[in-house]
């Protein structure tokens, strides 16, 4: 569809990794735990089932642990024609790993995907939406064509390690277009509100009708099985699916597809 806006969602399945990376003791705590069950058990069906009721592809990044302890799931997830790609392997927080403890990261969560889907992962999604100093050479030595994580803009560009261009396409987002902010709650995170559905889904919808009119931009949703699973939240990703299907102006993509358009060309006018 020339013209139109990729349109790319993307589904973070932490699982029970969400949860233990925050608590090193949360492997004890059953319903702790069970927050993260959700996810792959009840909320993966729902949203493949919205998916292929609208036709429509999307993106996971899925942490090797998960990849590991839900084969059933992934393979749900590969029967769709769904990718999946690199989300690290046990959503440690990069910031506190050793730079041998995050290579290790990078290589077992690489592995994993490669052992279930056949297939190397061609993106990476930091597990807590922060760099070290080292992530994008790590990204480069492991061959990722894109990347996932900055919130600089609208438009994909290279990414840039420090002053240095990469040939890594960055494919931004936001708070904004993420369901976390707006529905994780536990009672062990003080501060969290749960906001109502409709809220959230005219926020999205408003959003893409503001990117939909500027040149070069993309809409990305970031979201969680165990969050935006349940058929409340559900609805609000339903009603801006709908709301872009019948404006006629957006592109349903992977992120590897739309990659596959953009990369050589950003590549080419950086070298000019």
């Amino acid at each position: 569809m020339s013209g139109a806006t990729p349109v790319l969602l993307t589904f973070d399945m932490d699982a029970e990794t969400l949860w233990t990376a925050r608590d090193p003791a949360g492997d004890s705590k059953p319903v702790w735990l069970s927050q993260g069950h959700y996810g792959p058990l009840v909320g993966l069906p729902r949203i493949l089932a919205l998916l292929q009721k609208y036709d429509i592809t999307a993106t996971f990044f899925v942490p090797g642990a998960v990849i590991e302890r839900y084969p059933a799931q992934i393979d749900s997830i590969l029967a769709a024609g769904i990718e999946i790609e690199h989300h690290s392997y046990s959503h440690a927080w990069s910031e506190g790993l050793t730079p041998d403890q995050e290579r290790e990261e990078f290589q077992k969560g690489w592995d994993a995907i490669v052992t279930a889907t056949g297939r190397e992962p061609q993106g990476w999604r930091s597990p807590a939406a922060e760099f070290t100093a080292q992530s994008v050479s790590l990204m480069e030595e492991f061959g990722f064509r894109f990347s996932s994580n900055l919130f600089d803009s609208d438009s994909a560009h290279l990414l840039q390690d420090g002053s240095r261009v990469t040939d890594i396409v960055e494919l931004p987002f936001a708070w904004t277009l993420d369901d976390a902010p707006f529905f994780l709650y536990s009672n062990r995170l003080p501060g969290r509100v749960m906001a109502a559905p409709s809220a959230v889904a005219e926020t999205w919808c408003r959003e893409f009708d503001g990117v939909s009119g500027e040149n070069g931009t993309h809409f990305m949703l970031g979201m969680h099985p165990q969050v935006i699973g349940r058929h409340s939240r559900l609805w609000a990703l339903e009603q801006t699916i709908r709301h872009v299907l019948g404006c006629g102006t957006g592109q349903f993509l992977s992120c590897s597809a739309y990659v596959d358009q953009i990369r050589n060309p950003l590549i080419d006018a950086a070298a000019r």
